[in-house]
């Protein structure tokens, strides 16, 4: 059986993710370009990390039962998979854990101030020379946009730091902490000293966040941005933090990635950059648990079962024609 992986690995990375599937397993891992064109032809399954599946791709993959994503899907055409009688899935909650530790991790070395006092350090200077500014998470607010797996352990985490925790989500029902508080988008961005997202890109959160967000923020205000760079609108946010519309940023993704050489991002002092490495608390382009997702969600589609966390559910897959064979 072919497994085809798309996205950019190095030598080490590819080794260690042949390891952890079956050994009877076909795995092939290439970039995006011509090479991905020759075996998607007759992979089963299609693990698309640094490639969009669209239609036209989709209509190459003759024996094509799965597309399996991580936790975010936005570079997926579910319509079109559903239409051509193949599942798509993600990996939803998988990397709750990771993510929600990396939030925290960045919280921590903005307003401790990590980065700075590591480099003073490095840089052998004096420390009566230090001029330092930090800060306790106690008592501070942090707003969190989505409440899924992901917000709920960002939630659970700041709760025992001693913050306040507001929260907007589509649905409210989505709640089930009492200290995590409800509320609008407009009252969690403005009454907020952290903003944090948590949500999926798609055509309604698509630059979410812009000037106007910004300028409702606190100009003490942190933003954090785990999710997908898109939900942004990068020029706008670089503006902010260069008018202290906002006090910082920590970002994990971006509008481009990987972020151009060139960005701004990379000079602006009150920013804390990490190359989408949230979700991968295992190494660079592996995480174990997601792995070990995968593996489980391919043997159920080859059994004929449904995959965990489908995502055709929105549409009516016997009326499209029923799963591939």
């Amino acid at each position: 059986m072919k497994i085809l992986i798309v996205g950019y690995f190095t030598e080490t990375s590819k080794s260690t993710i042949k390891r952890h599937f079956p050994q009877d397993w076909d795995i092939v891992i290439v970039p995006p370009g011509k090479e991905m064109l020759h075996h998607i032809e007759d992979c089963r399954v299609i693990i698309p990390e640094h490639v969009r599946v669209d239609l036209s791709l989709l209509s190459m993959a003759r024996k094509l039962k799965l597309v399996q994503t991580g936790a975010g899907f936005d570079n997926v055409d579910i319509n079109a998979c559903t239409q051509l009688g193949i599942w798509a899935a993600n990996a939803a909650g998988v990397n709750a854990q990771a993510v929600a530790e990396h939030v925290l991790a960045l919280l921590l070395s903005y307003y401790k101030n990590i980065p700075f006092l590591d480099a003073f350090m490095k840089n052998r200077m004096d420390t009566n020379h230090l001029d330092y500014v930090g800060s306790e998470l106690k008592g501070k607010t942090i707003g969190i946009i989505g409440l899924g797996a992901i917000g709920k352990k960002v939630a659970a985490f700041c709760r025992v730091f001693d913050m306040n925790v507001l929260a907007y989500a589509r649905n409210p029902a989505q709640q089930s902490d009492v200290f995590v508080k409800m509320t609008d988008f407009d009252n969690l961005v403005s009454a907020s000293d952290i903003v944090s997202v948590h949500i999926p890109l798609n055509q309604q959160t698509k630059q979410l966040i812009n000037k106007g967000v910004f300028k409702k923020m606190k100009n003490t205000a942190l933003f954090i941005n785990t999710a997908r760079g898109g939900i942004v609108n990068e020029r706008d946010l670089i503006d902010a933090l260069k008018n202290g519309d906002i006090s910082g940023a920590c970002l994990d993704v971006f509008e481009s990635e990987p972020l151009p050489i060139d960005s701004e991002l990379r000079s602006l002092s009150n920013v804390i950059l990490t190359p989408h490495t949230a979700g991968m608390p295992d190494g660079l382009k592996f995480h174990k648990k997601r792995y070990d997702f995968f593996v489980n969600n391919i043997k159920r589609v080859e059994n004929g079962e449904e995959p965990e966390s489908k995502l055709n559910q929105l549409f009516n897959m016997e009326y499209k024609g029923g799963i591939r064979n």
